[in-house]
């Protein structure tokens, strides 16, 4: 089943309710995210490989939850080498900005966080065991 997984392609609609962002807001990134290039399918539906799913929810977490800029999660992915970290890697906003500052302890909005894609993760599986 793992290669099954790996090998999976995902819809832009699928892409979009694991995420939790519109259609365009994809497509934008695409346009501003090299990482970020789809394949398409015989009748053009874009089609996402698990690794783009893991830096779209990447990318969520540095706009959204970590406040960066397009340009600073740009340069964040960069220097992660465009392979999303674990978000139990991710510094917490209070954190961030100091560079000699490491947390031994994930920080507790970290582990909010981690809860909730837990939890996201079993309904998809069991959304997916259904079909």
């Amino acid at each position: 089943m793992p290669d099954e997984a790996a090998d999976k392609r995902y819809k832009i609609g699928e892409v979009c309710k694991i995420a939790d962002v519109a259609p365009y807001v994809l497509r934008y990134w695409e346009t501003e995210f090299p990482a970020l290039a789809p394949g398409k399918s015989g009748g053009g539906q874009r089609l996402y490989t698990h690794r783009e799913v893991d830096i779209i929810l990447r990318i969520k977490q540095l706009l959204y939850s970590e406040g960066f800029t397009i340009a600073g999660a740009k340069k964040k992915l960069e220097t992660e080498g465009a392979d999303p970290a674990p978000i139990t890697e991710a510094p917490s906003p209070s954190t961030r900005g100091s560079k000699a500052e490491t947390a031994a302890e994930p920080s507790s909005v970290v582990m909010k966080t981690l809860s909730s894609v837990r939890r996201e993760l079993a309904e998809i599986l069991a959304m997916l065991e259904q079909e």
